[in-house]
């Protein structure tokens, strides 16, 4: 499990290369897509993850990804470039139909919102 939270029952699944942001935006188009970026060094990136982890309530089909930016920073660049966001950690972004339809960081990351737009 490593960087995931041990009590989590999520199926997140771990973005690693560059080429998966091209296969998100595809799969978007059938369902939302929720990426959480996270330091794992970090408290309140452990924080927002663990309060995400706990608020979430959603039975909807939601592909749920998580990057590990201490691994991986350079494809949370190439997610920046590609999403036009800012990089920031924290970082909850959900995308429906290639659009970004929600991105927050830090305290801001909200399950209930994010679950109502989904």
């Amino acid at each position: 499990m490593g960087w995931f939270s041990q009590k989590s029952n999520f199926q997140w699944k771990e973005l690693s290369n560059e080429n998966s942001i091209h296969q998100l935006l595809d799969e978007s188009q059938e369902r939302p897509i929720l990426i959480f970026k996270h330091s794992t060094r970090c408290s309140i990136s452990s924080m927002a993850l663990s309060r995400f982890e706990r608020d979430w309530d959603c039975n909807k089909d939601v592909g749920l990804y998580f990057l590990d930016l201490l691994n991986f920073r350079n494809l949370s660049n190439v997610i920046a470039d590609t999403l036009k966001v800012i990089h920031q950690s924290p970082q909850v972004i959900v995308i429906k139909k290639s659009e970004v339809v929600y991105q927050e960081s830090h305290n801001g990351i909200d399950a209930r919102e994010i679950a109502k737009l989904i």
